[in-house]
């Protein structure tokens, strides 16, 4: 008598989820080494090299070591080393814009988001603080140069008041030139800044801002005590940011100084300098050079800035 034979239950492949991720995150790594990783490798490759053109003739590409990054760093007919003076240029520039847009879009973020206050039209407030984030550099910079131009809206209003006899040559002082330099910069992203930091503010748990209060802490302690270290990460996100969007700095002085970077180059950056070697020469070796310092620079100051955020965190 045969047995009676038994019935063989198919075995489920098991997904490999692991696998999956993978494909997931694979184009973001292609894209990365294709439009940012093999570039950088390039330009430092054509750091090294004299390549530039004078004319209609091309000079190069020669290998010349370190000469590029020499005549970078040794000064001129004056003293004067260019990219020491507009990294100068540049981290003023950040910082005259950054720290009010840092202040400004903190108070702003605790304002919309206290549930004591329980302010009304946030949505409509939010969408104005942000919509200069909208409007292009260019257009912004053209904006700001017809208002204080000799000609402008600004001039007139100031001799018709008697404020002064003479129109004011805004675009001739470096202490204008700069302060409407910040004050767009800051037009430009407080709005970004307080709707980063809003975010942050309303993923803490509430209950901790009243279990501050039950406590008998005031507003000022809440705020230092518990908002400030637990935003601390968002923060340090938006600063770095920042800085590395403010030492990429070009678009509003390149337009608002017809790319002079009046007066006396004291509002020239790093990537206005980098631009006058990317022109007509075309001198990818000076160019690379200079690339390369802005990113060493960038990391260097970002390094710092991050230290320091967190040892004022863990203190």
């Amino acid at each position: 008598m045969d047995r009676p034979k038994k019935l063989s239950t198919p075995r489920r492949k098991s997904v490999s989820y692991a696998k999956w991720g993978y494909i997931f995150i694979a184009p973001f790594f292609i894209t990365y080494a294709i439009f940012h990783f093999t570039p950088q490798v390039l330009t430092i490759y054509n750091s090294f090299f004299e390549n530039y053109r004078e004319g209609l003739t091309q000079i190069g590409p020669d290998f010349v070591g370190l000469k590029n990054y020499i005549t970078l760093f040794t000064p001129d007919s004056n003293g004067s080393i260019d990219i020491l003076k507009y990294t100068g240029n540049t981290v003023a520039l950040w910082l005259g814009g950054a720290i009010p847009q840092i202040i400004i879009a903190l108070l702003l973020a605790i304002f919309f988001t206290s549930t004591r206050l329980k302010i009304k039209g946030q949505a409509f407030f939010k969408a104005v603080i942000y919509m200069p984030n909208l409007i292009m550099a260019s257009a912004f910079s053209m904006l700001f140069f017809t208002l204080f131009s000799n000609v402008g809206p600004v001039n007139q209003l100031i001799v018709q008041m008697g404020w002064s006899d003479h129109v004011i040559d805004f675009f001739a002082m470096k202490f204008t030139v700069r302060g409407l330099i910040c004050l767009m910069n800051f037009l430009m992203w407080f709005g970004n800044t307080t709707i980063l930091l809003m975010a942050g503010i309303m993923g803490i748990d509430q209950s901790l801002f009243e279990a501050a209060v039950m406590d008998g802490a005031k507003s000022i302690q809440v705020f230092f005590r518990v908002t400030l270290p637990l935003l601390m990460p968002i923060l340090i996100y938006t600063v770095i940011t920042a800085l590395i969007g403010g030492l990429q700095m070009f678009d509003v002085p390149q337009v608002l100084t017809n790319g002079l970077g009046t007066p006396n180059r004291s509002s020239t950056t790093l990537i206005m300098y980098l631009n006058n070697y990317l022109g007509a020469s075309k001198n990818y070796g000076m160019s690379g050079a200079i690339s390369v310092i802005i990113f060493i620079i960038t990391g260097a100051l970002s390094l710092v800035v991050f230290k320091f955020l967190t040892k004022q965190q863990d203190g």
